[in-house]
């Protein structure tokens, strides 16, 4: 992964601010895992090879699914185990995965963690390790964001989430600043957070690939994966198009 270590500080630095850029961080872990839970075998062994602080993880977990999870950040990873200290974590990169052959029945990849991922090469390794963890037949699950409709329209801000909460109120948005190439950006994330007219601002910056749905769906190609296809939220009631694919059987 092109700047890993930056990745890696990124997501350190976001882990005790991420709940809270949600408006219910509980409510859209619980429907996330709800509408993958649909796409996965009953009772599924499931990695979750992005798995931060759970969001996906712990949801498919209360639904019964056997889960673990990877994820470069450790300190995001402590607040997964925290929260459960059943599930099994560990910091990797997902272009190599920790784990032989078929060890899973399903793998997820969601929240938009694939565009970290800045070269063709590397997106190809990071898939073709999800199909190699994968048993035949096993499903492989990629969310990201609708970078068909982003790469149209080049926004360069997101709009204010705000999330009310004991401790006082947390606004986040994300500034966006495309390269030259018109496919990839430089994100500013920026969490302003107050209490009783006090207020604080955190910062911290990643790099993406914006990548459209054919694009994506190539590389899953390239990487082994078979039965390709694309489902938009109003489809699978995911929050963003989700990518399903299979190891060949």
């Amino acid at each position: 992964m092109t700047g890993t270590d930056g990745v890696r500080r990124f997501y350190d630095d976001l882990a005790p601010d991420y709940e809270r850029i949600y408006a219910d961080w509980e409510t859209s872990s619980r429907r996330q895992a709800q509408a993958l839970d649909a796409l996965l075998p009953a009772g599924a062994l499931v990695l979750d090879c992005a798995a931060g602080i759970g969001t996906q993880l712990l949801g498919l977990a209360a639904l019964g699914h056997r889960v673990a999870g990877t994820d470069l950040s450790e300190v995001a990873l402590r607040r997964a185990a925290d929260r459960d200290p059943g599930i099994g974590v560990a910091a990797a990169d997902m272009r190599r995965l920790p784990f032989p052959d078929a060890a899973f029945d399903a793998v997820v990849c969601a929240d938009n963690a694939v565009p970290h991922l800045l070269t063709a090469d590397d997106v190809r390794h990071a898939l073709a390790e999800m199909r190699r963890v994968v048993v035949p037949g096993g499903v492989v699950l990629v969310s990201t964001r609708d970078y068909d409709e982003v790469r149209r329209t080049r926004p360069e801000t997101t709009p204010v989430g705000v999330h009310r909460g004991r401790d006082g109120v947390t606004a986040a948005f994300q500034l966006w600043s495309w390269h030259d190439d018109g496919k990839r950006y430089d994100l500013d994330h920026l969490v302003i957070s107050g209490h009783d007219g006090s207020w604080q601002v955190r910062a911290r910056r990643a790099t993406y690939w914006a990548l459209t749905r054919a694009e994506l769906a190539g590389f899953a190609d390239e990487a082994g994966l078979a039965d390709v296809r694309w489902l938009l939220p109003e489809e699978s009631g995911f929050f963003q198009p989700l990518l399903v694919a299979r190891r060949p059987a």
